[in-house]
């Protein structure tokens, strides 16, 4: 899933080396601006093109598409063999792994651009899939029958995915608040005003809250005591990115064409790294790597210690999409309607369509 965790951490179980090859490509009809799932040997990945994909992760070869009614910018969850995605046709949709069947599918009165993320019900019977609308709502879907569990409502658009730990939803919005949500029945718990919209998804990470906002500012919040603990404004630009939070440092790209490291504790820089184009694609972490595409066509790997940049690759297109990374392959959509695969196996000629 988007974000490696309920958490939404950008923590990747997996090494990498310190150079990538093309293992495989494949085309779309459109921009991919979905995040890939991986998992069983699988990528699960939208497209621009109004369809989910379902790529065999060794080789490449289309396993199944599945047609939405627009696009899908949603970023898919894998969860008990079901695939769960948003589209811009403000649907909901729950489709077999395996095969693609369309098992149920939800309506909310907003595009979906959000990726899906999942909680256990209060009895720990149930799975729950919680994802953000464009109809100002936060909707809580019982994953087996696709019937509402409960919403709850904003001021404005959500565009980022919720973050689900310690019984709680935590979710920016574009009414520039940070929500709070009871996973159990959907009440608030806190609302923390940051100034100005929130496009990215937010990480949550023992009670504390990392995202940035349009206003150029990044911030830690704490839930309990509903206030932000630091703001760092040294970015010239909106923030996209949504961050990734690795031991001491958290990590995230900015649209003035940075990466930044800063400290956890209290938001002082680290490092920053300059690309050619804006950064609006979420770092994975894997190991003591950093991983992020950018608007400038390049995918990019840095040293997390330092932020130098270790090894980076030009595919000519902003780069939206974040990286998927899963048993040692790192896969990223491109506005050029690819779907790239980097490892360290040696290239495998021609292209899957």
């Amino acid at each position: 899933m988007f974000g490696a965790g309920p958490g939404l951490v950008g923590q990747a179980a997996t090494q990498l080396p310190d150079s990538l090859s093309v293992l495989w490509k494949f085309k779309t009809g459109a921009e991919v601006k979905s995040s890939a799932a991986v998992a069983g040997g699988r990528a699960f990945v939208g497209s621009s093109d109004a369809n989910v994909y379902a790529i065999d992760l060794h080789n490449g070869q289309k396993l199944w598409s599945y047609a939405t009614g627009d696009a899908v910018e949603s970023s898919p969850c894998l969860m008990e063999g079901v695939v769960f995605v948003g589209s811009s046709d403000g649907f909901l949709y729950a489709l077999d792994a395996m095969t693609g069947q369309l098992k149920w599918k939800y309506e909310t009165n907003g595009e979906i651009l959000s990726a899906p993320n999942w909680t256990r019900s209060p009895d720990g019977r149930q799975t729950w899939i919680l994802v953000g609308s464009y109809d100002n709502r936060l909707h809580c879907v019982h994953a087996e029958s696709g019937q509402a569990v409960w919403t709850y409502e904003t001021n404005n658009y959500i565009n980022g995915a919720p973050a689900v730990a310690d019984g709680q939803c935590v979710f920016g919005g574009c009414d520039a608040m940070i929500h709070a949500v009871s996973l159990a029945d959907g009440a608030r718990v806190a609302e923390i005003d940051t100034g100005s919209y929130i496009a990215a998804s937010a990480a949550f990470l023992d009670g504390q809250v990392y995202v940035g906002n349009y206003d150029n500012v990044f911030l830690r919040a704490d839930v309990d005591k509903g206030e932000i603990v630091w703001r760092f404004a040294e970015s010239e630009s909106p923030i996209f990115s949504s961050a990734a939070v690795a031991g001491d440092r958290v990590i995230f790209g900015s649209r003035d064409n940075h990466v930044y490291a800063l400290r956890r504790d209290n938001g002082q820089r680290l490092w920053a790294f300059k690309t050619l184009g804006e950064v609006d694609s979420s770092p994975a972490v894997c190991g003591d790597k950093v991983v992020v595409g950018s608007g400038d066509g390049r995918l990019y790997m840095l040293r997390l210690s330092d932020g130098r940049q270790v090894w980076s690759y030009e595919i000519g297109r902003p780069i939206v999409s974040s990286p998927a990374v899963a048993q040692g392959v790192v896969v990223i959509g491109c506005d050029d309607g690819t779907v790239y695969a980097f490892g360290a196996a040696a290239p495998i000629r021609g292209t899957a369509r």
